[in-house]
């Protein structure tokens, strides 16, 4: 059974199907027309994702769900202007696919391709759910819980590299575009990239200075996102 409270369990789920009709809207929106199997396709295996995860923390690590549900006044200032900048290109990335796949037809991405990007959202989720299971100390937002009694996470993925949950985000906003089939997407999915290389840099600054631990698992993990490379 679910260790959260009814109401925050309630308010949950409505986030999670606003998070769901809005990602509908700015794809449908901006493509104009209904008829985009692939972004069909999109949005309901993203919403089953989030309600297998949702479900899983509920009854595994219901403290995991609940922190990253929170808006905790201590996350980083850095990271609050990250976090903002993210949710633009977020909405910009589906807004330019839509335009691009389906209004306009800028650019033409193959059935090679869209099948590329198809296999790396499944080998990305599967990434993000390893990370998620191993670590429940994940959070939105850059902090020290110190109110949960923050430590350092050494198994899992976290024995490869030290900010898993980066890669498979960076991987899966340069793979949603080929699903959709949009090229030009692709050039808002590399800026996400981008933007999430600086944040893997500044978390880890934050971590090694403030998190008991960390610097030595830094210097017996040492790659930040990419092993053998950085």
């Amino acid at each position: 059974m679910s260790g959260l409270p009814p109401r925050l369990m309630r308010r949950m789920a409505v986030r999670l199907v606003v998070t769901i009709a809005a990602l509908a809207a700015v794809l449908f929106g901006a493509a104009g027309r209904l008829d985009w199997t692939d972004a069909w396709a999109f949005v309901g295996a993203y919403g089953f994702y989030l309600v297998v995860y949702a479900l899983w923390s509920a009854v595994k690590d219901p403290a995991q769900l609940q922190e990253r549900g929170r808006s905790a006044a201590d996350v980083k200032p850095w990271d609050r202007v990250i976090l903002a900048i993210y949710t633009v290109l977020v909405i910009a990335l589906f807004a330019v696919a839509g335009l691009d796949a389906r209004r306009f037809g800028w650019s033409s991405v193959s059935r090679t391709w869209r099948a590329v990007g198809w296999a790396e959202l499944a080998l990305t989720g599967a990434l993000i759910f390893w990370t998620v299971a191993a670590n429940t100390y994940l959070s939105r937002g850059v902090r020290i819980q110190r109110d949960r009694g923050h430590q350092v996470v050494s198994s899992g993925p976290y024995r490869f590299v030290r900010h898993p949950m980066y890669v498979g985000i960076i991987v899966m906003w340069l793979a949603v575009p080929l699903a959709l089939g949009s090229w030009w997407a692709e050039i808002v999915g590399a800026c996400i990239a981008a933007v999430f290389v600086v944040r893997t840099v500044l978390e880890d600054r934050t971590l090694q200075a403030e998190l008991d631990g960390y610097r030595d698992y830094a210097e017996r993990v040492r790659y930040r996102l990419a092993p053998g490379v950085w």
